[in-house]
């Protein structure tokens, strides 16, 4: 026999082989298991989200009869207020008065008296051109008025002696007479150098030039030392009148009836002139006059307006909207717009009940429609509720929900992920509760005590000597 000591040194110093027993082997399957599981899960949660939140509310679960979900709306409660009945359109504004300042007389430029856009009074002068020539011609004019009134008196004495000589039958008749026609002819002769005097004194008035209309100068075309005259096309300024102003705008031709039967009644009809986005009011004024014939082209007819312009909000060639009031319906039950639908039988609106959270089809019956208002003169009460927005996914007796509807409280289920309800404000900062936080009335937990805020269970407290309790010992390994 072989005795141990005998055998290779190898083969007495490697330790005997430990078998795994069977134990051990269920235990790490069934661990592995879990593990794979609750990766599984994980991977689900993340990716299908959390499940819809119920609605708290009557109403917010199933919608229509074949319980399809709720349809958010928005709504507008039917008013009884004074309609305006109004006619918009798109005018331009015109000034009152544009004067073209020319000169009457040619000559220099010698001085100019207003600045660009200044704002200038009838009769202010403007500027001034050079007067010495036109002073001369003046002079020259006098003089030979008062050399032609000289000889006028001379025949006129001459005239005299010779009426006196004819009553002494001392001179013929015909000598008489021939100077009675040269005192006429001499008094023409006055009037035509008075008239020539006259001229040059005018022209010497015209070199210095005036407004002739209150308003705006414009861009100044000439300066100082040009040589200018009557037949300059742009002249020396532009003027135009601001105050009052006009908009001329084109009203509808199917509109003129009710137009005219208020112009017939003496009406007078308000008007007003707003900016590009028809939220600004620039000025109000009042409807003056209407055009004689319709453009074939567009079929409206032209129309003014007057506006005193106090502000100088309009300007000359604007584009501005107008609102032309022609009058006002008292009383009348009015819904936005957007509620109005129309459909193979007419026009209908949606009519909310707010206790059971469902809209009822309507047949109306419509009437003048304002601005962004319309009257139902038959059909809906005032006071009633009706759709504005989303109506187009709704049904007679469709389940909805109103924007001011929040959804209620909830109860995470089991296997569900989100927040819990308010029961602990902080759960989202800390898994372990404060106990400073606690509800009142409600027992303080020991420092040592973890809270699982996602369940609102205890754990089991740690093992350790600090916490009075013995560890358990190792197991020996199986042999």
């Amino acid at each position: 026999m072989t005795s141990a000591d005998d055998a290779p040194p190898d083969q007495a110093s490697t330790p005997p082989l430990r078998r795994v027993s069977r134990r051990a082997s269920i235990i790490g399957t069934t661990i592995a298991l879990l593990v794979l599981g609750g990766i599984a899960w994980l991977a689900w949660t993340v990716t299908h989200g959390p499940p819809p939140v119920p609605s708290a509310r009557p109403g917010a679960g199933a919608g229509g009869p074949r319980g399809a979900p709720a349809t958010t709306v928005g709504v507008a409660t039917a008013e009884r207020v004074d309609l305006p009945v109004v006619l918009e359109a798109l005018g331009t504004v015109t000034p009152t008065a544009t004067s073209i300042v020319r000169p009457q007389v040619g000559g220099v430029l010698k001085e100019v008296h207003f600045r660009e856009g200044q704002l200038v009074r009838q009769g202010q002068l403007l500027a001034q051109i050079d007067a010495r020539p036109f002073e001369m011609q003046l002079m020259q004019a006098t003089g030979q008025r008062l050399k032609e009134e000289a000889q006028l008196e001379n025949a006129r004495l001459t005239l005299d002696r010779f009426r006196k000589l004819l009553e002494l039958d001392s001179i013929a008749r015909q000598e008489v007479d021939t100077q009675a026609a040269l005192v006429k002819q001499l008094e023409a002769t006055v009037i035509t150098s008075r008239a020539v005097e006259g001229t040059a004194r005018l022209n010497v008035a015209y070199t210095r030039i005036a407004a002739p209309i209150t308003g705006r100068v414009g861009l100044r075309v000439v300066d100082v030392g040009n040589l200018v005259g009557p037949s300059d096309a742009e002249g020396i300024a532009v003027i135009t009148q601001l105050a009052p102003i006009d908009v001329e705008f084109a009203i509808p031709q199917d509109s003129l009836p009710e137009l005219q039967e208020r112009l017939r009644a003496g009406a007078t009809l308000p008007t007003q002139a707003l900016d590009r986005t028809r939220v600004t009011v620039l000025d109000t004024g009042t409807f003056t006059s209407l055009d004689n014939v319709v453009d074939p082209q567009t079929g409206t007819v032209k129309a003014k307006a007057r506006f005193t312009n106090a502000k100088a909000n309009l300007f000359p060639a604007q584009f501005v909207n107008v609102r032309l009031l022609l009058r006002t319906i008292p009383g009348a039950i009015v819904v936005p717009v957007t509620a109005l639908r129309h459909g193979a039988n007419g026009d209908y609106v949606y009519v909310l009940d707010r206790e059971a959270r469902t809209v009822q089809l309507r047949s109306v019956e419509r009437g003048q429609a304002g601005v962004g208002k319309v009257q139902i003169v038959k059909g809906v009460d005032a006071g009633e509720v009706v759709i504005t927005e989303g109506a187009d996914r709704l049904k007679d007796g469709s389940r909805v929900t109103l924007p001011d509807d929040a959804p209620g409280p909830r109860t995470i289920g089991k296997g569900e992920r989100g927040p819990r309800t308010e029961a602990w404000p902080d759960a989202q900062k800390s898994r372990t509760r404060n106990p400073d936080a606690a509800l009142p009335g409600a027992p303080s937990p020991s420092p040592s005590t973890t809270v699982a805020p996602e369940r609102g269970v205890r754990e089991r407290p740690a093992a350790g000597p600090e916490n009075g309790t013995r560890e358990r010992p190792a197991l020996p390994a199986s042999k």
